[in-house]
């Protein structure tokens, strides 16, 4: 889509530079198309993109493309059109064509359909913590490599609105042990693959986060080898009386009556919690008479619960995160027909989609017990009930999951800076600074989290994190030593303008570049993609390497210069001209992200560039200057991902109006994280869904049991 409107753009534009618009609105855009566009998008033989503009014969044509029109708008404020070889668009016009499309976008969006909900498997991080929080367990059933930060105290508490001076912390994906301390998971459970990121998303993408047969036979060993393992004890299971202890027994009374009689009140409770909704009958029948049937052969009554309870974690009413059409069965379609893409979820479902995107697991008893009495989507209970989960230490994964997806910072982990030039970047036995350098912005997030910042913070704050480690490395300084198990960071304060926030960190500038130089196109993608979430299209695949023919030659030229041989082809050129002032603003950050003047050739770096095709800049401190006085962009494009994470989907035309909404909240003073998170959760896009198409798992237990 990106590479058709910038095909044609100039084109519409050019013809119409100098006209006033006419009387008759539902004309003078396809008008435009007809006199300008058809050579290229009109001519069956000739029709580039796949779109054949004679078929927009009115404004209710383009009025049926909402993410044409969308995009149209986007091309137009920031100046990607006309190109640099066409007259410029005089302001006027320029204000009067967005104007008219902003208005048409508007009316369209307020009826679009959101985009489908489809039923979606928990991804690996939230079926442990889902675990977790059903047995009220004290530790994570195996082990979790996707959290990148291990925190090695007890200092995440957001009801305090206060972070230490001074923390303890560690990155276990980057190194070989932690300590000593109790290993991490149950034993005899092994955890299955992790899940990928979604491209331009995260790892709660429903549409990727399928079932197939051979992932569902591994939930099912997991689910027996949980309830297995030794470690669900006494000791670590906190509703082990509730659960698995048997009853006590009057002496005049039969034990196995009382064993069965107890067995249904807890399988009830149990159940509504596992599957987020009230407890079916006919399934709660079929399980009791399965655990009764353990108990009939001679089981223990803890034997006959483990057997019950390994059965649920295996069953889809647990794995799946499930909204219907209609309050009851998803097999009326019809229902959601006559909803036109937008029909409220019911409370059971809010319920879900709050844990799920605040938690990253199932509801507690609390909000099913709103759920229940039909009062958590009340306004004032559903604000009181967010700013309670915010408050809660659960929310800690929020910042274990959301901020290292959003920044792409596993792309850290398999970031090697040639230890042959960067040899203060190395310790020891292969032992990398960017064990660190991970660090600084997930606890930079996390403070803005805790402390209830601005988000603006995160581009620009007045401290940073820093180790003794982090400090050398920025220095170019190897003569610092290091901490392996246990890194120790302390809050500082920033006082050079170069450095602070998620953009000038040296996590990003390591993994954006090679072993031995800087990337300024991959820095520039990760900014367009990251900070301002228009995440650029794959470059055409006939793109040639850098050149690597005369070296003595290219001894002597800069990166800038070696680039500019792809700003020469013309679908290159529009992409480049986006992301090329991105990327080479941070040029004066090394491979490993330390500051320099000069290149190794003795050329001098060069930052210098046209921010969004208006803004020049000659230095780092201006680009994050102009950054900051365009923060609209970043808070819209932050917004834009946090409701795609709390979705679980990608976001569609419906949801424009409540990231504008939203935005405007930011801009008025309302921008603090968790203001921007309570008001994600009470957006409409939150509270509505759109489940055609989706078919709503089979539950029998009797499929199920193991």
């Amino acid at each position: 889509m990106k590479n058709f409107v910038t095909a044609f753009v100039p084109v519409l534009l050019a013809g119409l530079v100098g006209q006033a618009l006419v009387a008759d609105q539902s004309t003078w855009l396809p008008s435009a198309f007809t006199l300008h566009c058809v050579k290229c998008h009109g001519k069956a033989d000739t029709i580039e993109g796949d779109v054949d503009l004679l078929g927009l014969s009115s404004n209710a044509a383009l009025e049926a493309r909402p993410e044409l029109l969308e995009r149209l708008i986007q091309v137009l404020k920031d100046r990607e059109m006309p190109p640099e070889d066409q007259p410029p668009v005089p302001a006027v016009d320029r204000e009067q064509m967005i104007k008219e499309l902003e208005l048409m976008f508007g009316k369209v969006v307020k009826t679009q359909p959101f985009n489908p909900t489809p039923i979606r498997r928990m991804n690996r991080f939230e079926y442990n913590n889902a675990v977790v929080d059903l047995l009220e367990l004290d530790r994570d059933i195996f082990q979790i490599n996707e959290r990148l930060l291990r925190r090695r105290q007890d200092y995440f508490h957001p009801e305090t609105k206060t972070m230490p001076a001074e923390v303890r912390v560690s990155s276990r994906p980057l190194s070989k042990d932690i300590d000593n301390e109790r290993p991490e998971g149950f034993r005899g459970v092994a955890e299955f693959a992790q899940d990928k990121r979604a491209e331009h998303g995260f790892d709660n993408r429903a549409d990727h986060l399928t079932l197939s047969p051979l992932l569902m036979e591994s939930f099912l060993t997991l689910s027996q080898a949980i309830v297995a393992s030794p470690d669900l004890n006494p000791q670590e299971c906190r509703v082990w009386n509730q659960l698995f202890a048997s009853p006590a027994k009057p002496a005049d009374v039969d034990s196995t009556a009382v064993d069965i009689e107890a067995i249904r009140p807890r399988l009830a409770k149990l159940l509504r919690r596992a599957f987020r909704r009230p407890v079916d009958p006919e399934i709660l029948d079929q399980l009791a008479v399965f655990t009764q049937g353990k108990l009939a052969a001679g089981g223990s009554f803890e034997d006959a619960m483990r057997a019950a309870v390994g059965a649920i974690l295996g069953m889809p009413g647990f794995l799946y995160f499930i909204e219907t059409s209609g309050e009851t069965h998803a097999e009326d379609s019809h229902l959601d027909d006559e909803s036109g893409g937008r029909q409220r979820i019911n409370d059971f479902e809010l319920a879900s989609r709050l844990a799920h995107f605040f938690w990253s697991s199932i509801p507690d008893d609390t909000l099913l017990d709103l759920a229940e009495a039909g009062t958590l989507s009340d306004p004032t209970t559903l604000g009181q009930q967010i700013d309670r989960m915010l408050n809660d230490q659960k929310s800690s994964r929020f910042c274990d999951n959301f901020p290292a997806q959003w920044l792409q910072l596993e792309r850290l982990i398999t970031s090697v800076p040639d230890p042959r030039k960067f040899a203060y970047f190395y310790e020891g036995d292969g032992y990398r600074t960017s064990m660190h350098m991970i660090a600084e912005p997930l606890l930079l997030f996390e403070t803005i989290y805790i402390e209830d910042r601005s988000i603006v913070e995160l581009l620009d704050p007045k401290f940073t994190w820093q180790s003794d480690m982090l400090r050398a490395n920025y220095e170019g300084n190897a003569n610092a030593g290091h901490d392996v198990g246990v890194q120790i960071f302390k809050r500082v304060k920033v006082d050079d303008p170069r450095r602070g926030g998620v953009i000038t960190n040296a996590a990003v500038m390591t993994m954006t570049s090679t072993p031995t130089r800087t990337q300024p196109i991959t820095r520039g993608a990760w900014v367009n993609a990251v900070i301002f979430n228009d995440p650029p299209e794959p470059p055409p695949a006939d793109v040639p390497p850098l050149p690597e023919g005369d070296q003595a030659k290219l001894s002597t030229l800069t990166i800038r210069e070696r680039l500019a041989e792809h700003r020469k082809r013309a679908d290159c050129a529009s992409c480049h001209n986006k992301l090329d002032p991105l990327g080479f603003a941070l040029e004066n950050f090394g491979p490993t992200g330390v500051w320099r003047e000069q290149y190794e050739n003795g050329r001098e770096v060069d930052p210098s560039g046209i921010l969004f095709n208006q803004h020049m800049f000659t230095s780092l401190i201006e680009f994050k200057g102009l950054i900051l006085a365009e923060k609209q962009r970043f808070i819209r494009g932050f917004i834009a991902h946090v409701l795609s994470y709390s979705l679980g989907r990608e976001l569609g035309p419906a949801d424009s109006l409540a990231l504008d909404d939203i935005t405007a909240k930011a801009m008025a003073g309302e921008d603090q994280l968790r203001a921007i998170l309570k008001s994600i959760a009470t957006s409409e896009p939150f509270l509505q869904k759109n489940t055609r198409g989706f078919a709503r798992p089979q539950t029998k237990v009797n499929t199920q049991l193991r």
